[in-house]
């Protein structure tokens, strides 16, 4: 399975959820935009937190998510491993293991 398959699969299951629950979608959403919007840092900045964060907490979907939104946001491969390092640095070797997935993700979707 490609992460572009995977991307498709996780967005099926948000729709279907979304349909389910709509009040705390539609909320949830609205927190993004205000989080992502609002603040200091720029929009590429806050996406790089969330991925280091998905890499540590081991959410595959997020991190195909957040990588894709960073390949669109023109993050390059040499800022996307930083990223990735630090991610390893906080979340030791089980982080190690999904930094990988990320930047194959990310080999893939930049390509």
């Amino acid at each position: 399975m490609t992460w572009s398959d995977r991307l498709a699969e996780t967005r099926s299951g948000l729709r279907n959820l979304n349909v389910a629950i709509p009040d705390t979608a539609r909320a949830f959403g609205t927190l993004g935009k205000s989080v992502k919007e609002g603040g200091t840092l720029d929009f590429k900045t806050k996406e790089f937190i969330a991925l280091g964060m998905s890499i540590a907490v081991r959410c595959e979907p997020c991190i195909s998510l957040h990588t894709e939104t960073l390949v669109k946001a023109g993050a390059s491969r040499e800022e996307f491993s930083d990223v990735l390092a630090m991610a390893i640095q906080m979340g030791g070797g089980p982080s190690m293991m999904y930094a990988a997935k990320a930047l194959e993700c990310f080999d893939e979707l930049s390509a």
